[in-house]
């Protein structure tokens, strides 16, 4: 339940504190009128579609159901309907005066006496029989016999309708074979977006802090700029540049702010983008990658996470990746292929460079490596100061306090502690961002979301409150760990409680750090042993940090006597295939069993020290519990004042040196 610090690796951090919801890089400085502009295709006019052409099929279909509906819709009136046998009889009677009689289907349409007009189906397939051709002539009635009327226009479509079906067939398979073949051309293509060198751009005035950093890059701008200088002494500046840095910490913004002090084109291209499903299109796109930058002159190239195509060849199931391995070789020649005099540098960023294949990292190649660190306090200041230029800030906002409260965020963390805290003051209707939206936002990034619908019952929430202050009272009165800032029992993030220790600015750790961490972390799990005679699975993440803690103090930073000063960590392999490969430990049973007896007895000693103090101090672990359960959340101030208050009341003129941090006024 308690928010510790993970094991650290060597150097180990010894952060107290969740490192997630970072960005890819760090924004600092970035204002909106200040981002780069893909350059416009030169080309992209060829691609607009003629305007005829999207008019053609409507108007043929307009000239076809002219040709058919036109001729049925302007035919003339043929009268009334009647039957046969009436015609005859009319016929027979003298009403009728002419008719017309259709040779192909035997119809009859014809005029009355009286003026008025009929048709009929006339005398079926043989047309008239010689009876009524006699009678016809016997009464005098005009007659003729019309061969059918044709429309020479639906006679046409349909002559030409099969064979325009068959062109049209042929004309699609044509083009989507073209259209295929294009794809397969155009696939091996660069992926790298352009920057245009005219567009306003990133410079170093716009990374805040990070100035060894500049300096060290400083060199690659002055090549770019001033090449002769170099020229004239015979230096060689370094073709390659690996970024090396945790994530968010501005890689990326780097690279940008290069391109715009050099004022040279930039191309800007991932790792993943040259793997494709098709082998041999890596290579191709990064020989078509270096033959883009040589025709810009002078050119960076950016090459983001470039562990996906770099990694150590030969390794994993089978051998190895062929096509990313193919790849890899192909930007290992092309890199030795070319001088520096050509005005071609290659930037790349990766957070994983153990495993970047050694060919990469030679000199001639990435000849220099630049880490790019997490923020110390100035750093942070600058970077809060930053992203906070264009927020509307309270008075009471006080960012050297935030700066100081904030250690091992990177710049992408600090950009979204600010974001956060803007949309917490709107979600208050506020019109500035104040302080205590600050502190409710850190509260949110480290500690994670508040629960709101979770409501726990009264014994939970009594387990819980204990639980909390057993591990507020061990790290008040413990004098090497973090010093204590807030305990809460309101449930956050997967926790039902959170004793936020908070880190100070360290770069080495002692074993009395670390004992004292194992000691805190197993005070939740001792007070509700002590107060309620059993334990919960409540400390279940408490003793998987501790373990971890105690591990590595055994087996790789030698905190440990009967060990002595040997490290059995072994190297964290990356690719499944080493695991299989590799031999298995390196050390006997005999010692695998001492390593246990020693982390078990570290973790059962800090037991027992957490323990005895929790019994020393029961008086005050009962009050901090009880203001816990009245206010749910308390600072360190208010958690040393009443363990101080219980000696008191125990009657032990002893006085705590309170290992605490207050909440920022």
């Amino acid at each position: 339940m308690e928010n510790l610090p993970p094991p650290p690796p060597p150097p180990p951090p010894g952060r107290g504190r969740s490192d997630g919801h970072r960005a890819d890089e760090r924004s600092g400085g970035r204002r909106p009128e200040q981002r780069q502009k893909r350059a416009s295709t030169p080309n992209g006019a060829e691609n607009e579609t003629p305007q005829w052409r999207r008019w053609a099929p409507w108007v043929a279909a307009g000239v076809f159901l002219a040709a058919v509906v036109l001729p049925s819709l302007t035919s003339g009136d043929d009268g009334t309907q009647i039957s046969y046998s009436e015609f005859i009889d009319r016929v027979a009677a003298g009403e009728v005066a002419q008719i017309e009689i259709d040779n192909a289907t035997g119809r009859i349409v014809g005029e009355l006496t009286d003026g008025s007009r009929f048709n009929s189906t006339g005398g079926g397939d043989r047309g008239l029989s010689e009876a009524d051709e006699q009678l016809i002539n016997d009464r005098g009635v005009e007659y003729e016999f019309n061969a059918p009327s044709s429309n020479w226009l639906l006679n046409l479509a349909g002559l030409l309708l099969p064979v325009m079906l068959i062109i049209g067939f042929f004309v699609w398979m044509q083009r989507r074979a073209q259209g295929q073949m294009g794809n397969m051309m155009s696939i091996g293509r660069s992926k790298a977006k352009a920057y245009s060198t005219d567009q306003p751009t990133t410079t170093f005035s716009d990374i805040a802090g990070y100035h060894g950093v500049k300096q060290e890059i400083t060199e690659v701008v002055d090549f770019l700029r001033m090449p002769e200088r170099f020229a004239e002494i015979g230096a060689r500046v370094p073709k390659g540049i690996l970024l090396v840095g945790p994530p968010g910490t501005g890689k990326t913004l780097f690279a940008r702010a290069v391109a715009g002090e050099a004022g040279v084109g930039f191309l800007s291209v991932t790792g993943s983008d040259f793997m494709e499903m098709f082998v041999g299109v890596g290579a191709s796109r990064v020989r078509d990658l270096f033959q883009q930058a040589r025709r810009m002159g002078k050119a960076i190239i950016f090459i983001d996470e470039i562990d996906s195509i770099g990694r150590k060849r030969g390794a994993g199931l089978g051998g190895g990746h062929d096509e990313r391995e193919q790849t890899l070789n192909q930007m290992l020649s092309e890199m030795d292929g070319f001088e520096t005099t050509e005005g071609i540098v290659i930037l790349a960023a990766t957070n994983r460079p153990d495993i970047l294949d050694p060919a990469l990292l030679r000199p001639g190649r990435f000849d220099r490596q630049i880490v790019v660190p997490l923020p110390e306090y100035d750093e942070r200041l600058a970077i809060l100061e930053v992203h906070a230029r264009d927020k509307r800030m309270g008075p009471d906002v006080d960012l050297t306090t935030m700066a100081r409260a904030t250690p091992g965020m990177a710049g992408a963390d600090l950009a979204n502690l600010v974001n956060e805290a803007a949309l917490i003051a709107v979600r208050r209707n506020s019109q500035q961002i104040e302080r205590i939206d600050f502190e409710n936002a850190r509260d949110r990034v480290v500690l994670g979301a508040r629960r709101e619908s979770m409501v726990l019952n009264a014994e939970e929430k009594r387990a819980t409150a204990y639980h909390e202050a057993g591990h507020a009272l061990l790290a008040t009165v413990l004098p090497s760990g973090d010093p204590l800032h807030k305990v809460t029992i309101l449930p956050r993030g997967m926790a039902l409680g959170v004793t936020w220790s908070l880190p100070q600015e360290r770069h080495t750790y002692s074993k009395d750090y670390f004992e004292d961490t194992i000691c805190k972390a197993m005070g939740g799990r001792v007070a509700e042993r002590i107060v309620f005679g059993h334990v919960n699975s409540g400390a279940a993440n408490d003793l998987e940090q501790a373990t971890g803690i105690a591990r590595r103090m055994v087996r790789e930073w030698g905190m440990s006597d009967e060990v002595g000063p040997m490290a059995w960590a072994g190297q964290q392999q990356v690719f499944l295939g080493e695991d299989l490969m590799s031999s298995g430990r390196e050390y006997s049973d005999e010692t695998a069993r001492l390593l246990d007896d020693e982390i078990a007895r570290i973790l059962r000693e800090q037991e027992s020290r957490a323990e005895e103090l929790l019994t020393k101090h029961r008086r005050g672990l009962e009050l901090v519990a009880e203001a816990l359960l009245e206010q749910e959340t308390i600072d360190g101030p208010a958690v040393a004042s009443l363990i101080q208050q219980g000696l008191t009341e125990s009657g032990d003129d002893e006085v705590i040196e309170a290992n605490v941090l207050g909440t920022p006024d």
